[in-house]
């Protein structure tokens, strides 16, 4: 009998099944590390968008520092009517902040040492852009 010893060629089958078992493990992991920065990534934006009406409604204040009073506004309490500066100025920042974050509301409270705090709220995103449960929020106290 004659003994033939073949060299072997090629990829088993059994090599390309793990190597495709870790190329879709390693891409679906990246595909969801790209899905929450994304996320984070937002969320940073709306904090950013929170800072800068926060900055607004102060300087608005500032603007009309004798009056410091009149720019108090609860959570969730509906839109001054207008008629003077202060309530002008709350209603035009409401209604931004309801513009340029989801689900959002404010509220300011200044009190008889011209000190004032502001708070924002607002609804979290999911990286799918459905609102969540969760609610961002940013809060600032100042002394004008």
């Amino acid at each position: 009998m004659h003994n033939t010893i073949y060299n072997q060629r090629g990829a088993g089958l059994i090599e390309v099944l793990v190597t495709v078992l870790i190329l879709g493990t390693s891409l679906l992991a990246l595909a969801a590390l790209q899905s929450k920065s994304l996320q984070y990534n937002h969320s940073a934006y709306l904090r950013s968008q929170a800072n800068i009406l926060a900055y607004d409604i102060l300087d608005r204040v500032r603007i009309n520092r004798k009056n410091v009073g009149s720019y108090n506004q609860k959570m969730d309490a509906a839109k001054p009517a207008g008629g003077t500066v202060a309530s002008n100025d709350i209603r035009d920042w409401l209604t931004t902040i309801e513009t340029m974050l989801p689900g959002a509301d404010g509220a300011v409270t200044c009190d008889a040492n011209s000190l004032c705090t502001v708070e924002i709220q607002w609804a979290e995103q999911s990286s799918s852009g459905e609102k969540t449960e969760e609610q961002g929020s940013f809060v600032y106290t100042t002394q004008i």
